[in-house]
């Protein structure tokens, strides 16, 4: 009979595993160098690029447990990003004097309208398959952008709506200086976008190792084998569908909050949804840890490849051909996604960790 471990034995078990477990230091390390970053290097640039990074983290995890972790390839995962950004916009653009239960309101109706959406979609389009689906959920996502940029009574059209936050989030308000930087609503925001994130993905990750989300992944392996282990697997890949929804729509929430600007194109657009995509990609699907690497990837290079190409221009003012290849910055992005997929064919995450494991394997004695 297997003795049965004391608590006092399980927490000392619990201890020595985390202290051994060198990804528990990444991500202290990470989660310390978020937190730093405004303070050490005050630039608006510089905290422009890690708010977006920790909010397509969210976004891409969250899409990385619908095709990562349940083999679900669905487009219209970029329409919930859009839906919370639009129910936080229009609540505050509406109000006449904003307050901060309005956040709170927004939060609501956009969880509750992306979950009935997500409900919709999983009832009417989870009975065809693989291609179908996902064409499907393309058509929907497209049908959304198309309402927004036709709406202009309630969505204002391509050109957007401007809104401000309310209360202590605003950018104009000013709570003093700390080591050299200036407290107001924008680094406050950005604080809550931080805290957010960890919470969010400390969420999918316990959601991922519950038993649900192991039933997830024998779905995406196998979904006739789990269907004879008895599960109904049409109830678990609904559970996927929303609260992946509802996590895009909470990040969409927190993307309008740091503009205070959303319009159609910015939100709705198809171009989002490739982004993510290309963001799981890069970062390796399955992994959640990867929407990090791919987040980080995507957005760092749109921000500052352009520049570091001009400068290299700037070396060679007559050379007419080095000058307009730097204008053609998507040239070399799309040159570097595939170096990535060649020399990462799992992800940044997933091509590690089949290293680390065929390097364990050749290490492990035989018996």
């Amino acid at each position: 009979m297997t003795k049965q471990l004391t608590m006092e034995e399980q927490n000392k078990f619990k201890k020595k595993v985390t202290v051994n477990n060198p990804i528990v230091y990444i991500q202290m390390s990470v989660v310390i160098l978020f937190t730093i970053i405004p303070f050490i290097y005050p630039s608006f640039r510089l905290m422009d690029v890690m708010a977006k990074i920790l909010i397509f983290t969210i976004v891409v995890a969250s899409f990385d447990l619908l095709l990562g972790y349940t083999g679900i390839l669905s487009f219209a995962h970029g329409m919930f990003f859009g839906i919370g950004a639009y129910s936080v916009a229009l609540i505050l653009y509406y109000s006449s004097t904003p307050a901060w239960y309005h956040i709170v309101l927004a939060v609501i109706v956009s969880l509750l309208i992306s979950i009935a959406i997500a409900l919709i979609i999983s009832f009417f389009s989870l009975r065809v398959k693989a291609i179908f689906f996902a064409m499907l959920t393309l058509a929907l996502a497209e049908f959304a952008h198309i309402l927004g940029v036709q709406w202009t009574g309630l969505t204002g059209g391509e050109d957007g709506i401007s809104f401000v936050l309310p209360s202590i989030f605003n950018f104009n308000q000013s709570l003093g200086n700390l080591f050299n930087t200036q407290i107001n609503g924008r680094l406050i925001v950005y604080y809550l976008i931080l805290i957010c994130t960890i919470v969010l993905f400390a969420g999918l990750l316990r959601f991922i190792r519950s038993p649900l989300g192991r039933v997830l992944k024998s779905i995406r392996e196998n979904e006739q084998r789990t269907i004879a282990l008895g599960y109904q697997t049409f109830g678990y890949q609904i559970y996927s569908i929303v609260f992946s929804a509802a996590i895009a729509s909470l990040g969409g929430i927190l993307f309008a909050m740091w503009l205070c600007y959303v319009n159609p194109d910015s939100v709705f657009h198809t171009a989002i949804m490739v982004n993510i995509l290309l963001m799981v990609l890069i970062g390796g699907m399955g992994t959640l840890y990867g929407s990090i690497i791919g987040a980080g990837f995507l957005i760092i290079t749109e921000n500052w490849l352009p520049e570091l190409l001009k400068a290299i221009a700037a070396l060679t003012p007559d050379n007419l051909i080095v000058r307009s290849m730097a204008d053609r910055w998507q040239l070399y992005f799309g040159i570097l996604f595939v170096l990535v997929v060649i020399f990462f064919p799992k992800g940044v995450i997933g091509t590690t960790r089949s290293f680390l494991d065929q390097k364990q394997q050749k290490n492990k004695p035989l018996v």
